[in-house]
């Protein structure tokens, strides 16, 4: 449970920088509805990271939600906002996976 709560809250890290993406772009009163919901996402996300990081180890914990959202803002900027999608991101992007893949396998307690 613990696992997917982090997951979620890697997840949320991508909706609150997407926001904060989209209110760069935003004019009038959609400024203050993305801004609204990066402080939602934010506040979820954080909410999650520290009740998923009372039973995981807080170091893989914090290196899981930051890959998550890392990867996921690498994704949502090629996908939503047309940033390059060259080789290299893709292969770094690829070990960033990898590498998450590895830490949730060599983690104890990751039945919780």
């Amino acid at each position: 449970m613990n696992w997917i709560l982090l997951i979620i809250a890697g997840l949320c890290e991508v909706g609150f920088v997407t926001c904060l993406g989209k209110a760069r772009g935003a004019e009038g009163i959609n400024v203050f509805k993305w801004y609204a919901g990066f402080i939602l996402f934010l506040g979820l996300s954080m909410y999650l990271l520290m009740k998923a990081s009372q039973q995981l180890p807080l170091g893989t914990a914090y290196a899981v939600w930051t890959g998550i959202g890392a990867a996921g803002t690498v994704i949502v900027g090629i996908v939503i906002f047309k940033e390059p999608a060259d080789f290299w991101r893709i292969f770094f992007l690829t070990t960033l996976v990898a590498s998450l893949i590895g830490l949730n396998l060599v983690t104890p307690g990751k039945g919780s």
